[in-house]
């Protein structure tokens, strides 16, 4: 019988991954509460998963003002960029390639988590409405200041040096997060910006931050080893849709192909929820936009990611939830062994429990 498709290699960019199954980013509240520093639990985490074809790191903040969650690990100092190469070294070690998801939560946070207790930024000055993680439990997000058109460069030259410094720390490759109602898909949406200035207006125009951080990053660390996350139907963060959903996010597709970048991760549907809002019309249409490997993500299982990458719908899927519980995921989906089921109540913060616990095949007895 033909192996699917699904467990067979790809060229993405610059590197050749051993399958089409990635670890979709996930937050998981676990580093080092002082600096936000990357640790040996992490690593050990991140390692016991290197079998996926790649894997996509939990979201890491480009800047200390891009911080919107407590003990979520950044990727702009010294010292975490030594904690990211324990867990660089370690997927490797495994045989795994991994890719640091960088990250800027603009309006969803608080002044508790904002250097000097400032208010967090964002396109325009309307709140989310949403909830943050405070280390205690979830509590408001804040209302945000509109982040003034000349701060905007000194943003861009943080994901520039984030970039770098995941390349130093031993990164394969950057996934650019563009979704969820975080900084980028905010200024995307034009519910959540009303600016008047060149990233306001026009969907060109509210298309233009995400342009010009990827032609930032491109120039830095090369086409090949970048990639872009877009959610274009989830209210993830209370972020309503745009009014041309199609139309915006066709634009920033286009401005993706233009910096040539690897790939391109689509949520489709909400966030961890239904995919009923992911009209199929408009997925495939922006699949058959993109001319690099197109990721789909969410509420896929074994069957339906076969069924993707063999029909051409997708060339990669990823899984969040299910490599939380089953570190080796693909083995499973292999094999079509049982699944182990997650502890919510462990998915944020805490320690080993419920994180680099769960057991592998060889340990349940199941062959």
């Amino acid at each position: 019988m033909t192996e699917p498709k699904l467990f067979t290699s790809i060229k993405v960019g610059d590197i050749t991954l051993p399958n089409r199954i990635a670890m979709a980013p996930l937050t998981r509240n676990r580093a080092l509460p002082e600096g936000d520093i990357p640790r040996e639990m992490n690593a050990e985490y991140y390692a016991q998963r290197a079998t996926a074809g790649l894997i996509i790191s939990e979201g890491t903040q480009i800047s200390p003002q891009g911080k919107g969650y407590a003990f979520t690990p950044g990727i702009y100092s010294a010292a975490q960029v030594e904690g990211w190469k324990r867990v660089t070294e370690a997927v490797h070690a495994n045989g795994g390639h991994i890719a640091a998801q960088l990250w800027h939560v603009g309006r969803v946070s608080i002044p508790a988590l904002q250097p000097d207790g400032q208010d967090p930024v964002g396109p325009s000055d309307i709140p989310s409405g949403s909830r943050t993680y405070d280390g205690q439990g979830f509590v408001p997000t804040s209302t945000p200041r509109p982040l003034r058109t000349d701060e905007i460069p000194g943003i861009v030259a943080d994901y520039v040096k984030a970039a770098r410094n995941a390349r130093d720390a031993g990164f394969d490759m950057v996934e650019i997060h563009a979704a969820n109602g975080y900084l980028l898909d905010q200024f995307l949406r034009d519910a959540v910006n009303t600016r008047t200035d060149a990233y306001g207006g026009s969907a060109e125009n509210r298309v233009r931050f995400l342009d010009e951080v990827v032609a930032a990053v491109v120039a830095e660390i090369g086409a090949g080893r970048v990639g872009v996350r877009l959610s274009p139907w989830a209210k993830a963060n209370n972020a309503p849709l745009d009014s041309d959903v199609p139309g915006t996010y066709g634009l920033a597709v286009d401005a993706l192909n233009r910096h040539g970048v690897a790939f391109l991760h689509v949520v489709e549907g909400m966030t961890g929820g239904p995919r009923d809002d992911a009209p199929a019309d408009q997925i495939a249409a922006l699949r058959e936009r993109f001319d690099g490997v197109y990721m789909a993500n969410n509420g896929y299982d074994r069957q339906t990611a076969i069924d993707a990458v063999e029909s051409g719908r997708a060339d990669m899927v990823s899984f969040g939830k299910l490599f939380i519980a089953n570190p080796d995921l693909v083995e499973r989906l292999k094999s079509d062994a049982p699944l182990n089921a997650a502890d919510q109540k462990t998915f944020y913060g805490g320690g080993r429990e419920g994180y680099t616990d769960y057991p592998f095949l060889e340990t349940t007895g199941v062959a």
